[in-house]
């Protein structure tokens, strides 16, 4: 039992340890939990034999779980609403034409029927929440591009499960009906929506409602509708990743108590569930598998035609008829990253006992290793050499908020003052605040500054607003939706 409680936190601190590594080397950290997996694992240090694939699916389920609850908070629906059409596209359609071309490739070089070249081709179609969230977390890339890539990220992984799922039936039950099976995909993502939305509400309005003691129970009451709202919604027949995505979005919009508490603990929580499902996903891979000349140059050929044709076929199609650019299209089909997804789901043919299953994870392991070395240590390069850099986001190195916030008539608004801000350049004593509204605080540069009426506001500011809860809206209009941190 000890020997077992030291490895777990052997674990997590060489997981943290990597996240600074993969900072300074530009290699996303999945890549690098991936590799402490394998090299904890059987075939190199024989430190773990791991090879239960339903535990790793269970595990990993879980991660996509809390992964997709914490990008659903902290995505801005101001951002995401300009994208949606465009990010649903591409997380339906999109999906189907990179199935579609990984398939015809597969077919003529693994020499394995359409179904099983179909079933591959699903399980790599859809990129990954985990590794695009993680790689686009503190880029200085234009909010339109990196909205659009967060919410195709967030709500495509339904679609890749339900074609897996289809193909892995299809394999098993030829007879099976492709009607039947289109029925049930709308029922999927018609009862993921619903349930997401009108929970993602519930959620909230509990949220904000009930007394609890200690303002850290918050953020356990969070994750527990997480996992409920997954958990229901899938025993009903809907899409749970789906609903879990769409009701963070809901959350994440309305006016939350605890809000800091609860989006700091599901940052730190999302960051565990990586750390454990990457790393677990490694024990589960036996490296001298992969070392066979034969899957070496076939997974090539399969990962560089899902980079350079089949991702950037699926975004040009299905962005055609929205309002991107060349560049922006380009750059779109580049971060289509692949990651915890495909990984999990090439766990499913696994435990179907599918012929060429364990075949199928290798290969999809490689795919995932390349597309995460090749693409996600080069994604601030890519934005860089197209212009597609915006303006820095506004990191919260402070973060203020009132203990007890929902037993007070108060409430703590960050105001960032950008460029075009009438009032950078201004006195705070112009500034016409409501009644009972003050500025309590200025972080500029990572420094405190005690504001007065004669303070001079600077573009990049952070106001810290002490307001009535009443008076909430009324400041927003005084700066603006656009400067206010949610």
């Amino acid at each position: 039992m000890n020997g077992i409680i030291l490895l777990g936190g052997l674990f997590l601190l060489l997981g943290v340890l990597m996240t600074r590594i993969s900072a300074r080397a530009g290699v996303p950290s999945l890549v690098l939990f991936l590799i402490i997996g394998m090299i904890l694992g059987s075939d190199i240090s024989g430190l773990i034999y791991f090879s239960n694939a339903e535990i790793a699916q269970m595990v990993g389920v879980v991660a996509l779980i809390i992964i997709l609850f914490e990008g659903g908070l902290q995505t801005q629906w101001k951002n995401i609403r300009p994208v949606l059409g465009a990010s649903v596209v591409l997380a339906t359609l999109g999906v189907l034409i990179t199935t579609t071309v990984v398939a015809v490739v597969a077919y003529y070089i693994l020499d394995i029927g359409w179904l099983e070249a179909f079933l591959l081709g699903s399980i790599v179609g859809s990129t990954d929440a985990a590794a695009v969230f993680s790689v686009l977390a503190g880029q200085n890339i234009k909010a339109k591009i990196s909205s659009t890539l967060e919410a195709e990220s967030g709500t495509n992984d339904p679609m890749a499960m339900f074609l897996t799922i289809a193909f892995i039936q299809l394999i098993m039950i030829p007879d099976s009906s492709g009607w039947t099976m289109f029925g049930s995909f709308l029922l999927q993502m018609g009862l993921g929506a619903i349930f997401g939305v009108v929970l993602g509400y519930v959620a909230s309005w509990t949220i904000n409602r009930i007394k609890l003691d200690a303002s850290g129970l918050y953020a356990v009451l969070a994750a527990g509708f997480a996992i409920f709202i997954y958990s229901s919604t899938a025993i009903l027949g809907g899409s749970g990743l789906l609903a879990v995505y769409l009701a963070a979005l809901v959350i994440g919009t309305r006016e939350l108590t605890h809000s800091h508490s609860i989006i700091s603990f599901h940052e730190g929580f999302a960051w565990l569930m990586q750390i454990v499902m990457f790393m677990l996903l490694g024990l589960l891979v036996f490296p001298s598998q992969l070392v066979e000349w034969e899957l070496i140059w076939k997974g090539l050929v399969l990962s560089l035609v899902l980079i350079f044709i089949a991702r950037p076929i699926a975004v040009f199609i299905s962005a055609a008829f929205f309002n991107y650019s060349i560049k922006e299209k380009l750059f779109i089909s580049w971060a289509g990253l692949r990651g915890a997804v495909p990984i999990v789901l090439a766990t499913f043919p696994m435990l179907a006992g599918l012929e060429n299953s364990f075949l199928f994870f290798n290969f999809v392991f490689f795919i995932v290793l390349t597309s995460a070395l090749l693409q996600g240590s080069t994604i601030p390069f890519m934005a860089e050499k197209l212009s597609l850099n915006g303006r820095p986001s506004p990191k919260r190195i402070h973060s203020l908020e009132l203990v007890s916030m929902d037993r007070a008539n108060a409430e703590m608004l960050e105001v960032v003052l950008s460029e075009k801000s009438p009032f950078a350049g201004q006195f705070v004593q112009t500034i016409g605040l409501p009644k009972q509204t003050l500025i309590s605080a200025i972080i500029r540069s990572g420094r405190l500054v005690m504001p007065t009426g004669t303070t001079k506001l600077r573009v990049g500011d952070v106001l810290y607003v002490l307001t009535e809860k009443k008076q909430v809206s009324k400041v927003k209009m005084v700066f603006g939706e656009e400067d206010i941190l949610d």
